[in-house]
């Protein structure tokens, strides 16, 4: 038995080590893409990322410390609203974002590898910053981890307001997007908007595989520890549920099911709860492309669309 333990606990400890080298690859990558595109290009990529750009270029603000400023406020108020799913992982996921601008930025002197003055060379920017940022906070959010910002405010207003997540986090990227183009121009607003589905749709692929639906309905198969799996459900994810019971066809035995939607980024979050909660579980998850009631879209809302 001590065996065992030993070697479940070493396999633990390691899988918290890999996920941490993703969260340091991931944060380094994304940085890659504010510091030597978005921001040599004048790009108001969404959220604190957009605000560092305009800062940067009307108060000569570093962005890298521009956004520390702005994270980590907002990670320790959703610490306070949301209790221990801010963990470790998130603070680290946003503070490694800022050093690494910080630190990037510092040795390029945000000045890029393309001459700007073509404007090919913006769009060029924009697409590569979809790509790295992407494609790096795809990474960090596979290891359980976010890179904050707009992120945990979206969260916070959507806790105490009957707006979804998804909703919010769009509207302030699409101000601090807007707001650029009193600095640096509609062309290269246009240019941002490119930059950032590129950017949507390469999360889209590093987190959910496939798809780009609003949300994921997820069924959980698990004999004794689906009271376990809600619980953590309710508490770090906010969601509920639904719990069936079956029989199944070659066993003949009964066996618990849990259905739960939750948003496409707290997928990676609900495979690792069912996983420390339960190894030998069997679950699948289908796209859910229209979610309506608590948590997602408001029904009354629905309604009044259509009258």
């Amino acid at each position: 038995m001590l065996i065992i333990y030993l070697v479940m606990s070493n396999r633990n400890h390691l899988r918290v080590l890999y996920d941490y080298l993703r969260i340091v690859f991931g944060t380094f990558v994304a940085a890659c893409g504010i510091a030597l595109f978005s921001n040599p290009a004048k790009l108001t990529g969404g959220g604190v990322t957009g605000i560092g750009t305009i800062l940067y270029y009307s108060l000569g603000l570093d962005p890298g410390i521009v956004m520390m400023c702005i994270n980590i406020p907002l990670f320790f108020i959703g610490m306070k609203v949301f209790g221990s799913v801010y963990g470790l992982r998130v603070f680290v996921g946003s503070t490694l974002l800022s050093l690494w601008v910080s630190f990037i930025g510092g040795l390029t002197h945000y000045q890029g590898f393309l001459d700007y003055s073509d404007s090919v060379n913006v769009l060029l920017s924009a697409v590569a910053y979809g790509v790295l940022v992407g494609g790096g906070i795809g990474i960090v959010m596979r290891a359980g981890s976010n890179c904050g910002g707009t992120d945990i405010l979206a969260q916070i207003v959507a806790k105490h307001t009957p707006f979804a997540v998804g909703s919010i986090e769009f509207l302030m990227n699409i101000s601090v997007v807007l707001t650029g183009t009193i600095f640096f121009g509609l062309r290269n607003t246009l240019m941002a908007f490119i930059a950032m589905y590129i950017s949507g749709t390469m999360i889209n692929l590093m987190v959910v595989k496939v798809g780009t639906s609003l949300a994921k309905t997820a069924f959980i198969f698990s004999n004794e520890r689906c009271p376990d799996i809600s619980r953590r459900v309710i508490t770090e994810l906010h969601h509920g549920g639904t719990l069936f019971r079956g029989t199944g066809i070659y066993t003949s035995k009964e066996r618990n099911m849990l259905m739960v939607v939750v948003h496409n980024n707290q997928l990676i979050t609900l495979e690792k709860i069912v996983h420390e909660e339960d190894p030998t579980a069997f679950m699948f998850i289908n796209d859910a492309y229209q979610v309506l009631g608590n948590g997602f879209v408001p029904l009354n809302k629905v309604g009044d669309e259509k009258r």
